[in-house]
């Protein structure tokens, strides 16, 4: 199946979905689309919640593409690519839309970033997470400042450390990231939509407001994650890193 970030829009709930064969992964091109579509369905005046998901069943998110990291060869390049997750995150923070996360599966790296910049989200009790960026010899720097939002910093430090180490789905409920973990993706799915419907009963400009509340002090991310995507892009350049990645060729 080809790469592809698809919307739609039903009764005033968005539904936007990113999918990648390699499970999940997020290659720039995709990353561009995925930020560029939560920036436009946030403007439509149609839509007053948004749920963001992936296809397939078995893993939300893998992160990083492995194949896009291998063909870096300079520090710009390194930077551009590390800058489309900063993009998503970004475009998610600004999005005057509450946005719902669905979680089916696990998920790793910069979709650890992704699920803790949205709003609301909800999981399946196959959604164990891990920040593995430390294996390769990076860092999850770009997403750090949103999972340390949701994780608080003991609990992002502990998992950016353990990099080897898939942390649960309860584990991430009981740290905030999760609001609630259900037995099969149909209850979760169930539950999502319940939920999003029932906030279309809200009013839109309260909801917008009480965004801008939930997101207040992180003014700053624009240039925050443009310096930390820049500190991936070189990093990714090391002896270490590149010896590394080779393993995954």
């Amino acid at each position: 199946m080809e790469a592809y970030v698809n919307q739609n829009i039903q009764s005033g709930i968005a539904t936007i979905e990113f999918f990648h064969p390699a499970h999940n992964s997020l290659p720039g091109e995709i990353l561009a689309q995925l930020a560029n579509t939560i920036k436009h369905v946030g403007e439509d005046n149609d839509v007053n919640v948004i749920i963001l998901k992936s296809g397939g069943d078995r893993t939300f998110c893998a992160g990083a593409s492995f194949e896009e990291l291998i063909n870096i060869n300079d520090a710009e390049t390194g930077k551009v690519f590390f800058s489309g997750f900063a993009n998503v995150i970004n475009a998610m923070r600004k999005c005057p839309k509450f946005i719902i996360g669905r979680i089916q599966g696990k998920t790793v790296g910069g979709g650890v970033g992704i699920a803790s910049a949205t709003d609301y989200c909800m999981a399946t009790k196959f959604a164990s997470i891990k920040l593995s960026e430390l294996n390769v010899g990076i860092g999850p720097f770009v997403v750090g400042p949103a999972v340390e939002r949701k994780l608080g910093l003991s609990g992002m430090s502990q998992i950016a450390i353990d990099a080897n180490t898939f942390y649960s789905a309860e584990w991430s409920r009981q740290k905030g990231l999760f609001t609630q973990v259900y037995e099969s993706i149909e209850e979760l799915d169930e539950a999502i939509q319940s939920f999003a419907e029932n906030l279309c009963t809200y009013n839109t400009d309260a909801m917008k407001e009480m965004k801008k509340v939930f997101w207040r002090g992180t003014e700053d991310w624009d240039d925050l994650l443009a310096e930390r995507a820049a500190i991936s892009g070189r990093l990714v350049l090391s002896d270490f890193t590149k010896e590394t990645l080779k393993k995954f060729k």
